[in-house]
């Protein structure tokens, strides 16, 4: 099959080698389907702010990354046959189903386990993946490809709502007006609460206006310590801090950002004013379908660009600097 590895680089010239550095090449490679999964022909493929970290050099990653899918069943393990044909979308985090977190149903913190794309598994950037049935959803029929390959980050949005109670009377500010600010910002806006969305960028904060949401520029002097909540989206280093600076008292920052490179930060003061931080990653898929089904969550002013798989340069360049940007491989 057809896919895009990203590998570290090796120049000619070694004495002008960057430690770590990477980049991407597209090969052909055996797809490996592993024993009881399910092959998927992938239809569209998300680049997501992880994907280019990734390829800065995150988690020194080598490999197939690519976690935001939709696609078709191609084959299936005996058993599981009723979902070849099927349009699918699918959770990410694949478990060693005997750990006490397989058995409680929380897969995405099996210690054995691999993640699409981003920890020991091939991932979306090619024509093929193999995925467990059990992490597969299959799209309703109302929903486009376009629309679907929206399901996995919608779903990351949605963990918020599973991890800390937002109500109308809650006032959320969201750090970051990048691809998940702008899926946060419409997912909190459904409870009815106050939400603020804050970035550097004009036309993604008028983006943001279009979707119904109260936004604000990072040059402009908001009142500090004044929110209920706070979610770090910036994907950038000083997400944290920002976020921290806006957060009340006994008041709670949500952290999405994973990024390559470490996080200068003083702590005390949320150890003085009382802080709660949580880290938030992968979320409900059917709370993220039935976002989607809803149109509570609007997905197509959010892409930029479509390109095919052999093109992924220029699509990891307009990703770098847009919203998101799909792959067709």
């Amino acid at each position: 099959m057809q896919a895009l590895v990203i590998e570290p680089v090796e120049p000619s010239d070694k004495t002008h080698r960057v430690a770590g550095a990477r980049h991407g090449v597209i090969r052909n490679v055996s797809f490996n389907e592993r024993p009881g999964e399910c092959r998927v022909r992938v239809t569209y493929a998300g680049i997501c702010g992880t994907d280019l970290e990734l390829l800065r050099g995150y988690a020194a990653y080598e490999g197939i990354p690519g976690h935001e899918f939709v696609g078709v069943v191609e084959d299936a393990p005996i058993g599981e046959q009723h979902w070849i044909g099927k349009r699918v979308v699918g959770e990410i985090n694949a478990g060693c189903n005997t750990c006490e977190w397989c058995h409680a149903g929380i897969r995405e913190h099996c210690p054995d386990r691999t993640v699409l794309g981003i920890v020991n598994r091939d991932g979306a950037f090619a024509t093929h993946l193999s995925i467990p049935p059990q992490n597969l959803y299959e799209v309703p029929a109302s929903l486009t490809d376009e629309v679907a390959v929206f399901v996995e980050p919608t779903a990351a949005a949605c963990e918020i709502l599973t991890q800390v109670e937002v109500t109308r009377s809650s006032r959320v500010a969201i750090v970051g007006d990048g691809r998940l600010g702008l899926l946060i910002g419409q997912v909190l806006r459904s409870t009815g609460a106050d939400v603020t969305l804050i970035g550097r960028h004009e036309h993604k904060l008028n983006l943001g206006n279009q979707l119904g949401l109260v936004t604000s520029s990072s040059n402009e002097v908001l009142p500090q310590k004044s929110f209920d909540f706070t979610i770090d989206a910036t994907g950038q280093p000083g997400g944290l801090r920002r976020a921290l600076e806006l957060v009340r008292p006994r008041g709670t920052v949500v952290m999405k950002s994973t990024f390559h490179g470490e996080t200068p930060i003083s702590l005390w003061p949320a150890v003085v004013d009382e802080i709660t931080l949580v880290g938030s990653r992968c979320g409900p898929f059917d709370k993220g379908i039935a976002m989607l089904e809803q149109g509570t969550v609007q997905t197509a002013p959010l892409v930029s660009g479509i390109f095919q798989l052999d093109d992924f340069g220029s699509a990891f360049d307009l990703a770098g600097r847009s919203l998101k940007v799909l792959l067709k491989p």
